[in-house]
């Protein structure tokens, strides 16, 4: 089945974007012109607070505009740093998934905050001094979109505190920079979970504020499916709470807008959920030329297998035990995965019972079945296959295609893949998959979700490992009916921005929203100072 949405409009919709794409450039270049130079003399302070004055920028100088940062820098507890400190580099770059991103895309301040009231100074210091601001939230977003052209970074990476768990009411308070595996750690501890995302690194905020492709999505929702409430610092520099009852623009808007949010999230107060007592994983080994078959009786599956089962299908490179007998397809296989969050093992076992039906089963080529795990085994299992320290190129999305012509368009292109570790996942929808809350940003919803996931080691392979994703995409363009905001290159294609929403209407209502809750463009939005 083609996208969801026709080439006629795809192509209408990328020249509006684009169009809103280069005003914002242009918007961005007013702004860069505008830059300011951090100056006054200093008496003792930091390290960082004794080199502010030498920093200035050339477009600064030709101003003749000083900014003087001796007030920021005596209100907040953290650190500032511009362009001209040995640290610098270091915070820009600090906490950035991607290690392929901009080196021209840098902000002319820094700061990175100790508390919510550092938070609330640096807005208010960056709308006094005519600053776009940025924010930092430690989430997987590939095309890094905290670095932008000129204006001061939020970074949030010191707000890491768990306030509070109360196992009896099921209710958690936490800073953003939680960790999924350390927050699921504390959680499981007390008999308690969360649907948290499937690498263990990626930290809650830049998760949620994305929506949030859950583990146990089936069953929970995603993870904004759980917050009740978000602290959220607005273009004031006013610290408020939003939930369904106060301030509800915001509530909506900081539970999908990604990277475009009108605020800081600066605290985020979560629902919980019994810990599943019998979690259970399995996977099955196909060959690379069985892939079409095995995800068309997926297909026919899924909606027989219950909500709480979570199903996938993966093109990667063959485990070494397999690596002879997957030669003819250059090493590559498929894995079909099932992880199942149960109470018991009989449960579990039920469950999962139809993948033992596959009508080639006598040709998996390996198999685990139920095997029990917990979640840090499940974040062990995912962090093998999304490793730190890498290069990457990605393309989630959401589609409504027949699964099989989906994997038989893949199959040929991905053994041509130059890095070993490059993969292709699809997750399938089981039973009455969970939806996200009617009042929240995101509200996708699709038999299909996953994409392409291009990872290499070393700089000396950009261009090879490039050039063959940007072959991939062409391949799976028809195939694709929405992005995810949280892993999608807007960066480079613009059009996906409104594509990362489930109507139209979604995408103009954030634009109105910050229209009306951020009227001067104190935020950067989704297109300002990104190329």
């Amino acid at each position: 089945m083609p996208s969801a949405a026709s080439d006629s409009e795809n192509e209408e919709t990328a020249k509006t974007v684009q169009r809103e794409g280069d005003a914002a450039n242009a918007r961005s270049g007013d702004f860069s012109r505008r830059s300011v130079m951090i100056g006054g003399a200093l008496v003792g302070g930091s390290a960082y607070a004794e080199r502010l004055p030498g920093v200035a920028t050339a477009a600064a100088r030709e101003q003749g505009r000083t900014i003087d940062a001796i007030a920021l820098r005596n209100k907040i507890k953290g650190e500032i740093a511009t362009p001209d400190d040995a640290d610098f580099n270091r915070l820009a770059f600090d906490g950035l998934w991607n290690q392929l991103h901009a080196s021209d895309r840098l902000p002319q301040i820094i700061v990175r905050v100790q508390d919510e009231q550092d938070v609330c100074e640096a807005v208010r210091f960056a709308r006094r001094n005519g600053l776009k601001v940025v924010v930092r939230g430690g989430g997987h977003n590939w095309c890094c979109p905290s670095l932008r052209r000129g204006g001061l970074l939020i970074d949030l990476g010191s707000l890491d505190k768990i306030i509070s768990i109360d196992a009896g009411s099921r209710r958690a308070t936490l800073q953003p920079i939680i960790s999924n595996r350390e927050l699921q750690r504390r959680l499981n501890a007390v008999g308690l979970s969360y649907p948290s995302g499937h690498c263990p690194q990626v930290k809650l905020s830049g998760y949620l504020l994305s929506g949030g492709m859950a583990w146990n999505q089936g069953v929970w929702g995603p993870g904004v499916a759980g917050v009740e409430a978000v602290d959220v610092v607005t273009a004031e520099g006013d610290l408020i709470t939003a939930s369904k009852n106060q301030n509800a623009d915001y509530f909506w808007a900081a539970r999908g807008a990604g990277y475009g949010f009108f605020g800081v999230a600066v605290r985020y107060h979560l629902k919980l959920y019994p810990l599943p007592k019998h979690i259970a994983a399995s996977s099955y080994f196909y060959s690379l030329d069985k892939v079409g078959g095995v995800a068309d009786w997926l297909a026919n599956i899924a909606g027989k297998l219950p909500a709480n089962v979570e199903l996938s299908l993966f093109l990667l490179t063959a485990p070494s035990e397999l690596a002879d007998r997957c030669k003819a397809q250059s090493g590559k296989v498929s894995l079909m995965t099932a992880t199942v969050f149960a109470d018991s093992q009989e449960e579990a076992r039920n469950a999962t019972s139809l993948l033992e039906q596959c009508p080639i089963i006598g040709e998996c080529l390996s198999k685990t079945v139920n095997e029990h795990v917990d979640f840090d085994r499940l974040f062990d299992m995912s962090g093998a296959m999304w490793p730190e320290n890498r290069r990457n190129q990605v393309e989630a999305m959401f589609s409504n295609s027949n699964p099989k012509g989906l994997f038989e368009a893949l199959k040929a292109h991905f053994m041509n893949a130059p890095s070993p570790e490059s993969l292709v996942l699809y997750a399938f929808s089981t039973g009455q998959n969970a939806t996200a809350p009617a009042d929240a940003a995101f509200a996708m919803r699709a038999p299909l979700y996953g994409g392409l996931w291009t990872i290499w080691r070393n700089a000396r392979d950009d261009d090879t490992n490039l050039n063959w994703h940007k072959k991939y995409l062409e391949i799976l363009k028809p195939f694709a009916a929405n992005y995810y905001i949280g892993e999608t290159d807007s960066v480079s294609y613009p059009d996906h921005v409104r594509r990362a929403f489930a109507t139209r209407a979604d995408f103009q209502r954030i634009e109105e929203l910050r229209k009306k809750h951020d009227p001067t463009g104190v935020f950067y939005n989704y297109f300002d100072g990104l190329r």
